[in-house]
């Protein structure tokens, strides 16, 4: 058995890998399932905290407290050093990261039966894109969490590298390889040289070809089909008697997964009482308020994050928004959701291209493309990554296991 373990601590959600004879990699962190959501749960009228599946159940019955998720998206910025506020008692973002680092560390010693002191952290190709500081700043973040809960011996690995590890360990001859992780906060990619033999190889610097990534993922997706779809019910794109815009901030923060707690402030609720005299169209801003006075926020994100799921096998979904005042359901439509999305996938498509000129490399050499990641499954890029290589193999990986088991594989060659 392997002596340390693999930790994919994801934006949406995490897994955690270990090698051992004879058995699957993934280690069952929440109720026998291998991913464990990146969220934390603060219930304020039971003052415990909860994580996962529990913590998105507590909050949708209604348990007064604070719900936190994407916490990977503050790595490297200067939110990192922020703090929410539940009952009075100031929460640092740190300690909330710490708390879930350590209680995935928790969960997998136990499903493993055994104390994990060494890991390999998965990391995607840029925590933060153009900014190579504020990139350092973020693993080195990462990394003083993980030792603050036990970890002693810490690597990384880039997430694209971790699962073509993975997808080698199912091939029987060689290959060329596009690794495509497309995760809730980046999109990842790698272009590595993979075969039966090459993995018996200690040092794998030489076959990896290309490394590239780009800070977009599946939380963006999400945010802007709230913004074209679902925010219009709640004013975004009104305007005031005066003919003025109503600000848009409000909309932005709470179609953004790590900045909708922003939305609750008292100030926050102060501008919009203002603003609500003054709207063109009071009653979508009163849906707002009345939203918002819930905090009811993630509620909303997580329908919208369904229906993107959705939209990836169907072309229209409806999306019952049953706590807005009056409910009302929303018709989503996937050319609706592909022209919101456009501009991103465009840029997803660019970084793509890069990668195959930073290796100089032309796309009918490449023969698979492995998609991996969460949120692969968004039919528009999927399709439009595909059309880069059109002449290679299309293979879809274990979209929320791959990376962990890759990083199993790694802390193998690099622990023992």
């Amino acid at each position: 058995m392997a002596i340390a373990c693999g930790v994919d601590f994801g934006t949406s959600n995490s897994t955690v890998g270990w090698v051992r004879p004879g058995q699957a990699p993934m280690l069952g962190l929440e109720d026998g399932k291998t991913t464990l959501p990146s969220v934390v749960f603060y219930n304020a009228e039971d003052e415990e905290v909860t994580f996962g599946r529990a913590a998105l159940a507590e909050y949708l019955a209604g348990y007064e407290g604070r719900l936190m998720r994407s916490l990977k998206s503050l790595l490297g910025t200067s939110l990192i050093d922020g703090q929410t506020e539940v009952g009075g008692r100031a929460l640092p973002f740190r300690m909330l990261l710490a708390q879930f680092i350590g209680e995935l560390k928790k969960r997998a010693e136990r499903s493993a039966g055994r104390e994990f002191t060494a890991a390999v952290f998965g990391r995607p190709v840029f925590f933060i894109d153009d900014s190579r500081a504020n990139d350092q700043l973020a693993e080195d973040t990462l990394a003083e969490v993980a030792r603050s809960v036990g970890f002693k011996d810490i690597a990384f690995q880039f997430e694209p590298i971790a699962a073509a590890f993975d997808y080698e360990s199912q091939i029987t001859r060689e290959e060329l390889v596009l690794i495509a992780d497309i995760g809730g906060g980046t999109s990842d990619f790698s272009l590595v040289r993979l075969s039966p033999q090459r993995a018996l190889k200690a040092e794998r610097r030489d076959d990896i070809l290309a490394n590239g990534g780009v800070h977009i993922g599946g939380t963006d997706f999400d945010k802007y089909l709230s913004l074209s779809s679902v925010m219009p019910l709640l004013g975004y794109g009104s305007r005031l008697r005066n003919n003025s815009d109503v600000p848009s901030s409000y909309y932005f923060n709470l179609a953004t997964w790590h900045t909708i707690n922003l939305a609750y402030t008292k100030k926050m609720w102060t501008q919009l009482s203002d603003l609500s005299r003054e709207a063109a169209e009071p009653e979508k801003l009163s849906r707002l308020q009345k939203l918002i006075d819930q905090r009811a926020g993630h509620w909303l994100a997580m329908q919208v994050e369904q229906g993107k799921i959705a939209l990836s096998d169907a072309a229209t979904v409806a999306l019952e928004l049953d706590r807005l005042s009056p409910a009302i359901t929303v018709e989503l439509q996937r050319p609706q959701f592909d022209a919101a999305i456009g501009h991103l996938v465009g840029s997803i498509e660019q970084t793509v291209h890069q990668l195959l000129a930073d290796a100089g490399v032309t796309p009918e050499r490449v023969d698979t493309v492995f998609f991996t990641g969460g949120s692969s499954g968004v039919r528009l890029l999927r399709e439009r990554i595909a059309a880069l290589v059109p002449s290679a193999r299309k293979v879809e990986g274990d979209l929320f296991g791959s990376i962990g088991a890759g990083l199993a594989l790694d802390a193998v060659r690099k622990f023992g």
